[in-house]
């Protein structure tokens, strides 16, 4: 049986937390049989999320976490698989859109040879609201325009690959290199150059369904519309910038 780290990005979380995810990640988790820990990365929220999470933390042992300097959405996970300690690292996000089960969808792939198993939410995505389901057909057709990838949802904040390679591949992406550059919570579409480099080092890649609905609960990261927008500007940059680093055979082995 595999071992398992759970990487959670944490940037002001704080109505989440409020909710019970952290009991709900905890609970499913503490009913498996295999090795487990949960590592929680803040990237310098602006709210409570720290408080409420070292709060948790100090009579769960399992949970750790840990207050990074600012380096947006993939920063922090980088900043969780530095510190990984187990067979495969799980990807999952605060407000627990995809729940916690749905991870025995992903880990059984494993055991057939696979490196990276990835969560797909599909053509339906409940609770999300006519602006995100526009945004994420345009995204997904220019994506597959420009980068001409397989994988019909590159961006589902559910993932898990094994450790080591995990530990391999986040160096080598453009975000993590400039990391000390960011100033400001950045989702950004690191998502894409990680799955691309995973392939072009061959790794074997399962994508999976899993449940999703929007779950996000969060009044302290802006307007989710205009930060919605915001985002969705910096993600066509990068898919551009991408698509250039690839022309130029920036991914080759």
């Amino acid at each position: 049986m595999q071992s398992l780290s759970v990487i959670i990005p944490c940037y002001n979380e704080e109505e989440n937390i409020k909710r019970g995810v952290l009991s709900e990640v905890e609970k499913y988790l503490s009913a498996q049989k295999y090795k487990w820990e949960v590592i929680i990365c803040n990237d310098k929220s602006s709210d409570n999320s720290l408080s409420l999470a070292l709060a948790f933390a100090q009579t769960h042992p399992n949970f750790t976490v840990l207050d990074l300097p600012k380096g947006g959405k993939a920063g922090a996970i980088w900043g969780g698989i530095q510190q990984a300690q187990y067979d495969i690292v799980l990807l999952t996000d605060m407000d627990q859109s995809t729940p916690i089960h749905e991870l025995s969808k992903l880990l059984p792939y494993f055991e057939q040879s696979y490196d990276v198993v990835i969560g797909s939410r599909g053509h339906r995505r409940k609770g999300n609201s006519i602006l995100r389901k526009l945004g994420a057909n345009v995204f997904r057709h220019l994506r597959n325009i420009f980068l001409k990838t397989n994988i019909y949802d590159t961006q589902c904040g559910f993932k898990a690959m094994r450790t080591n390679l995990a530990k391999k591949v986040f160096p080598k992406l453009a975000v993590i290199k400039n990391i000390q550059n960011q100033s400001v919570w950045r989702v950004t579409a690191f998502d894409i150059e990680l799955l691309l480099i995973s392939q072009k080092l061959e790794y074997k890649i399962k994508e999976v369904n899993v449940d999703w609905r929007n779950e996000d609960t969060s009044i302290t990261k802006g307007d989710p519309n205009i930060r919605y927008i915001n985002e969705s500007k910096e993600m066509v940059q990068e898919v551009l910038r991408i698509f250039l680093n690839k022309l130029k055979g920036n991914y080759e082995k």
